[in-house]
């Protein structure tokens, strides 16, 4: 009967060891799921250089009459095509052009995608395009709101929008391997809460109701921590975290955040 025991408190050990190596070594596999190349008739592609790679960046222009001086940077998800909001964006933030960025390795840039990549390309992509613009907004979902809080909390953004934003990855993550020192494995953890108290832009954050990917908890826990900023919430009900940007509700409040009459 111990002989049996023995045996199984092995096999088990060998099992969490084995998982645990697994999420280590094939976790941005598990993270990030870059796009392939597309092309648009909506929006302009053109590239910028940042670490030794070409990133390729999408602009929708401002669907107001004449140049406009503001512009929006918009941050995608982890397996988001950027480019596929360039018809609906920029119609909904009229006083704005919209820059797409696709992350390294997604939809034409090269490298790899990781965190410091990401916050590293979004600081490169800022200071281009401030060359341009008197004020920049950003626009940040899902695991691009961890991008967009990073850029909000080192550069002076206008206004920054986050939909189905998290406090970090490594929550999000321990959340769902509960038994896992997260912690421990984790590369990448994009710790929003931690940066949310150096935002000073006025900060708008679109919740899911059922959001299964990243629970409204999450949410809530990162909007508390923007203790220098203004800051409020909208939980979308009914929606969940892909459909909450199909609901009607969801535009009125994107409109309404970057509408003339906030200015």
């Amino acid at each position: 009967m111990m002989s049996f025991i023995r045996i199984v408190f092995i096999v088990a050990v060998i099992a969490y060891a084995g998982t645990c190596a697994t999420l280590y070594f094939f976790q941005r596999q598990l993270l990030y799921f870059p796009t392939p190349e597309t092309d648009s008739s909506h929006a302009e592609a053109f590239t910028i250089e940042n670490d030794g790679h070409a990133l390729k960046i999408w602009k929708a222009r401002s669907a107001a009459e004449g140049d406009t001086r503001k512009a929006i940077l918009y941050f995608g998800g982890n397996a988001e095509t950027v480019v596929m909001n360039a018809p609906q964006l920029p119609a909904s933030t009229p006083d704005y052009d919209v820059f797409f960025a696709n992350y390294r390795g997604y939809g034409g840039s090269g490298g790899k995608p990781s965190e410091a990549a990401l916050f590293s390309d979004a600081l490169a992509l800022f200071d281009v395009v401030q060359d341009d613009y008197d004020e920049i907004a950003v626009i940040g979902r899902s695991l691009g709101s961890g991008v967009a809080t990073y850029l909000a909390a080192e550069r002076p953004v206008e206004r920054m929008f986050l939909i189905t934003p998290y406090d970090s990855i490594r929550h999000v993550a321990q959340s769902k391997f509960p038994f896992i020192p997260v912690s421990l494995l984790l590369k990448d953890h994009y710790d929003s809460a931690a940066r949310a108290p150096s935002v000073t832009a006025p900060v708008m954050i679109i919740i899911a109701e059922h959001d299964g990917v990243i629970p409204k908890r999450h949410s809530d826990t990162l909007a508390a921590q923007f203790e220098n900023a203004p800051a409020e919430s909208l939980s979308i009900s009914g929606t969940d975290h892909l459909s909450v940007s199909s609901d009607s509700e969801f535009w009125r409040a994107l409109s309404s955040f970057f509408g003339a009459d906030r200015d």
